[in-house]
Order: C-alpha cells, then structure tokens, then sequence
C-alpha cells in the first residue's frame, strides 16, 4: 500500500511515472526533538501551576512565578511549542510521503522556519513572564511578536502548499486537506483577532481596535476556531495518516474522511460565541453558536468512527504495538471531547458549567486525551524512520507510560468535572431567605482536595512524558541499522 494511496475507496489515479526522491526529513528530525522538548517544559509549568491553586506558597511571592504570568508560558507551551513542533513535523513528513515529492524551498527556508518559530516561543514565554501580553486567550504575545509570526507562518504555508505544487500523485490524500484548511484559518485567524495599534514604535504594548463586546466576539471567533483548526483539524490530518499506517489498513471509508472535512469546516467556525453565554453578545449570536456547536457533534464522531474503524481486522495490533494504542486512545478521547463540548454548549448546561473548573476539565481531555496522545503515537511511529534504526528501545517502556499517562488523565478531568460541577451548584445555592448559601471564598475552600487530586495527575502526566524522552533518546543511540524498519517497507511500500 503506497503512502498516496491509503483509501480503500478513494478515486482510482492513473498511473503516473514516479522519479526516485529524496526526502528532506532533518527539519522533521528537528522538529520532532523540538515537540518533545516543548512538551516537557508545557508538562512541568503545568504541574507548578496546578501546584500553586493547591498550594498557593508555590507562587514564591515573586512577580516572574505568579499563576498570572506562566498560566499563558503554560497554555502556549503546551499548544504552540509542543503541539505546534509536533504538527510542523508531522505535516512535513506527511506531504513528502503523500505527494512522493521533496520538500519544496531550500534548506535556508526550512531552517529559517524551525529556528524562527522556535525564536518566537521563546521570546513570547519570556514576555508573558516579564508582564507583556496582550490579555487575550490563546493571543497573548504582543505586536512585534505577531508580525514576525505572520511571517514564519507565510514561510510555512509556502513550504507545505508548494510541496503539493510538486507532487507525482494526482491525488491529494485528505491528511494534507486537513494541514491546509490549518495554515489557511489559522492564518486568517491570526490576522483578523491581533488588529492592535502599538502604544509606540519603541513600546512594546498595544491596544486591539476592537473593543467591549465586539472584542469578546472576535477574540472567541479566533479562539475557538484555533482550538477547531490547530487543534482539532491539523491532529486529524495526522490520524488520517498514521492510524492507517500503524494499522498497516487503509482509511476505512474515503468518502466518509471527505464528508468529515468539509462539514467539520463549514460548521466550526460559526461555534465560537457559545463561550459568550449570558453576556452582552445578543441573544441571537449566542443561539447560533449554540446551534451550529450542537450540529457539530455529527461530523466530529463520524471522524472518530472513520479512525476507530480503520482497525478493523487489525485489533490485535494493540497487544503488540503499543504506540498505537496511543493513536487509538486519542481518538476515544476525541469522540468523548467532541460529545461533551457541544453539550456543555447548550444554554441551560452552560448556565452551571460556565466559569467553573468542568471546562478546564473539559479543554485538557482533548488537549491531553487528544492531541498529546495523538502526538506521541505519531512521534514513537516516526523515531525509529528518522534516525533509521530497527525499532524502539523499549516497547515496555511505551506501555509504561501508556498506563501511567492514561491514568494520569482519569485523575485529572475526573477531578475537575466533579470539582466544576460542585463549584456550579453552590454559587446557585439559596438559602430558605432568598440569600446565597456559600460565599465564594467558601467554594474556593472546597475545591482544594480536587486541586491536589489534579497536581497528582499532572505529575504522573509529566512522569511518563520524561519515560517517553528517555526510551526515544535509547532508540536514537542504538546501533543503525542501513535498512528501514520493516513495518514502514510493509506498510508504505516506498
């Protein structure tokens, strides 16, 4: 089965005359080491953090160590450093494989990408510490930083969308859909929520151009969609890949990965303003994010069947592969985090859920369940390729942190679910007066063994993050092997 045709039902492509290519895999090679690198540090600030609402002490009573400023070193950490790296290499190898065609642009270009994106998160985290941000979620860098993003992100596009150019298939496999429909959006996004005018050409801060609700409405049309399109869009061009190729099966249903795109795009950008429940966006705006989040639902699980179902036959594979089980897992969170947005949407449930730690529970199920697993089933298929050698260290290490992981998870959105929903019920509470029950103070006292609870899961997060480091940095120092690892003969055919 050849890495452009992994369909069962796709079009059939005339055959076509293919050179011999050579591809360019040292900037997936840097990106990969970039992800995992980025993935320690999002792990450890999120577990300091966790440790802070438990613990508050652990603020260090110094400015640089607040929650208030590494929340966001956090936050962006976790979904641009790690998850971004983890997409630029994947997208990489996955348009080189697909369209049998090198990287298009010269190793300046494509290092000007790694080295520039990777400038740029460390500049950012640097700023949110030191007190710059803009105070927008997901948005924080501040305009001198989004300019100089605008253009690696340019960079990137023109790499990826030129690779296509370049292709000897006829046929675009979906997986680059789902890249491009990333780079497209998430570009628009960008562009259209950072408007701002700097407070001087020497400063710094600057002010969005928008303000009051129109601000609220812009600022959830970007992040939602940033959420829709970096980290649900671009993770399912990479399950579109590597499922199938760690399945050694083809995409269960084409047609049904092609409804998936279109309707999952059309659909998600409309959903963003049911974070504006109960406030001064009009009532009509707020149903219509409602709506179109509720009928979301559909084309979110009709992926998640498309994935889940490309196993069939191949089940057995999970007893022996176990970085598949990692891919499969994520997309069983996939499905449960796409279920429970879309509910969590309606007014009536929103109207307990809103503000309450259920939707910090909701967002790190998928951003965990999901795209963190999804990334490591990618990254422990990709290691052994990269740096040829015949497979990984130790495949009971990966089952290690599998488990720990997994648990670490359970631990972690259980406790906020419980904890959210308790937080939700008591500032509802009335007394047989007419009063509030609980003061919030009091609700915030009862949170606290949730807290600890959720510290604990982080840990074991992080914990089997740093296992995962260990084993790929055994894999990449053991002996090489001159030929590839027999499943990517087998499987790719290339």
């Amino acid at each position: 089965m050849s890495d452009a045709v992994m369909g069962a039902a796709m079009p059939a492509a005339r055959p076509v005359s293919r050179a011999a290519v050579t591809y360019n895999m040292d900037v997936v090679r840097k990106f990969t080491i970039a992800a995992m690198f980025w993935a320690v540090v999002a792990f450890l600030v999120g577990v300091v953090i966790a440790a802070q609402l438990a613990f508050p002490i652990m603020n260090l009573g110094l400015e640089w160590t607040a929650f208030g400023r590494l929340r966001p070193v956090h936050t962006s950490a976790a979904i641009f450093a790690f998850g971004g790296s983890a997409l630029f290499a994947t997208s990489f190898y996955i348009v080189q494989r697909t369209c049998h065609a090198r990287l298009f642009g010269g190793e300046a270009l494509h290092n000007f990408i790694f080295w520039g994106y990777q400038f740029f998160i460390v500049m950012a985290a640097l700023s949110y510490v030191m007190g710059f941000s803009q105070g927008q979620e997901y948005a924080e860098p501040e305009w001198h930083l989004d300019i100089f993003l605008t253009i690696i992100w340019v960079a990137y596009g023109v790499a990826f969308i030129g690779t296509l150019f370049l292709r000897q298939e006829p046929h675009i496999y979906v997986a680059n859909w789902f890249f491009m429909a990333f780079i497209i959006t998430v570009a628009v996004l960008h562009l259209g929520n950072n408007v701002a005018l700097p407070a001087s050409f020497f400063e710094a801060k600057s002010y969005s151009v928008y303000s009051g609700v129109q601000n609220a409405l812009v600022q959830w049309w970007y992040g939602h969609n940033a959420v829709g399109f970096f980290l649900t869009a671009a993770f399912l061009g990479m399950m579109y890949y590597f499922i199938p190729k760690q399945a050694g099966r083809p995409v269960y249903s084409y047609r049904l990965s092609v409804v998936h795109f279109w309707s999952l795009i059309f659909m998600y950008i409309w959903a963003g303003p049911h974070h504006l429940h109960y406030t001064a966006l009009p009532d009509w705006a707020q149903t219509l994010g409602m709506v179109f989040s509720i009928i979301l639902w559909m084309p979110s699980w009709g992926g998640m069947i498309n994935g889940l179902m490309t196993l069939s036959g191949a089940w057995d594979k999970l007893r022996t592969d176990p970085g598949l089980r990692f891919s499969v897992t994520a997309v069983g969170f996939y499905g449960m985090s796409t279920f429970e947005g879309p509910m969590m949407s309606i007014k009536e449930v929103n109207g307990l859920a809103h503000y309450t730690d259920w939707v910090v529970g909701h967002v790190h199920s998928g951003a965990l369940g999901w795209v963190a697993f999804i990334s490591f089933g990618a990254i422990y298929y990709l290691v052994p390729i990269l740096w040829k050698r015949a497979g990984l260290y130790s495949n009971r290490l990966v089952a290690w942190h599998y488990w720990i992981a997994t648990l670490g998870i359970v631990l972690y959105i259980t406790s906020m679910w419980v904890a959210g929903i308790m937080q939700g019920l008591m500032w509802r509470a009335y007394d047989k007066l007419g009063f509030l029950q609980y003061s919030f103070a009091e609700s915030v006292n009862a949170m606290h063994p949730y807290y600890v609870i959720r510290m604990l899961g982080g840990v074991m997060f992080l914990l089997g993050a740093l296992m995962m480091v260990f084993n790929l940095i055994m894999t990449v120092r053991s002996a090489s092997t001159a030929v590839q690892p027999a499943r990517e003969t087998a499987v790719a055919g290339a």
